[in-house]
């Protein structure tokens, strides 16, 4: 079957693709709060507008690629409303809202490491919620080995009783649940449309609910230097060139191969902050590399292949 240039007749290689979309997040927490600091940002208004302009304009990013792909105008069809307004709501303003208002509270580090937990939740999203595929003891180890790594890295701070140290971390554990459950539904969604038309317009949606929810709460668009703009840049491209590829995945192979490689995203996001953001004694203090280990180890225990000759042997 041939496809359009928007539906590829010959599947993305997996590894090589996954674990460039995860080299793009792990930057995005350590450029995210050097935006803050470039554009002087500081109150909850003014982050949401700075989140709001970054996924307009990686909306805008994609749909014109996928525009220029097709030579023509990437229009959503009136069937393709619902499924852009659920993973707007899920995916970007909903994840965002919690997830940039987490990163202003939280170390680039903590940041990144938690951002790893959403490769397990989405697994049991797959599994419990959606019930794409089962649930076998070699997954459920990987599980407990990747959320053992993020309470040795995280542990004191979630469970503090003042907010001001554990509610940035809180925060961004929520936002990976927005995280999971939109994957799940970019999985249903991509298998009868267009995974670029609805990644270009669930981030316009959801960038301007962003950006009026920052408005309405007293922030203004930020008057920044020229770098600071070409970070936003930045950021959209991450946000555009990642999210589109992951949903092609996802419409091409199961979602637990998928999302596991989520777990590389805090590898990634420990090295870019210990470079742009000089948190060099937190990023390879023991704590971290253990909880690095024990990610690494549940990414393995999942990704491993199931022994043969017993197909249909519950792992």
């Amino acid at each position: 079957m041939t496809g359009s240039r928007l539906h590829p007749s010959r599947k993305l290689p997996l590894t090589l693709t996954a674990v460039f979309c995860t080299l793009l997040w792990g930057s995005a927490a350590p450029f995210i709060k050097w935006g803050y600091d470039l554009f002087g940002i500081t109150r909850t208004g003014d982050i949401l507008v700075f989140a709001g302009i970054r996924f307009l304009l990686a909306g805008l990013l994609v749909i014109l690629a996928g525009s220029l792909m097709e030579h023509r105008f990437l229009a959503p069809e009136k069937k393709s409303l619902g499924p852009i307004i659920v993973l707007a709501f899920f995916q970007t303003f909903g994840q965002y809202f919690l997830y940039y208002l987490g990163v202003s509270k939280a170390s680039g580090v903590s940041s990144a490491v938690i951002t790893g937990t959403g490769a397990f939740i989405s697994l049991l999203m797959a599994v419990y919620v959606f019930r794409y595929e089962q649930m076998t003891s070699r997954k459920a180890a990987g599980c407990l080995a990747g959320f053992a790594g993020i309470l040795v890295m995280n542990g004191a701070a979630l469970f503090q009783s003042d907010v001001a140290c554990g509610g940035g971390e809180l925060l961004i554990l929520i936002s990976q649940v927005f995280s999971a459950v939109s994957a799940a539904f970019i999985k249903k969604f991509t298998q009868s449309q267009s995974a670029v038309m609805l990644s270009g317009w669930q981030f316009a949606a959801g960038g301007l609910a962003l950006a009026a929810s920052g408005l309405l709460a007293g922030g203004s668009i930020p008057a920044g230097s020229l770098s600071g703009w070409a970070e936003i840049l930045y950021l959209a491209f991450v946000s555009a060139a990642a999210y589109t590829l992951w949903g092609l995945l996802l419409r091409e192979y199961p979602l637990s191969r998928v999302g596991i490689y989520n777990c590389l995203i805090p590898v990634a996001g420990v090295f870019w902050s210990a470079a742009l953001l000089q948190e060099t004694a937190q990023a390879f203090s023991p704590r971290t590399l253990a909880a690095m280990g024990l990610v690494v180890f549940g990414v393995w225990l999942v990704n491993r292949p199931a022994p043969s000759g017993n197909p249909g042997q519950k792992e």
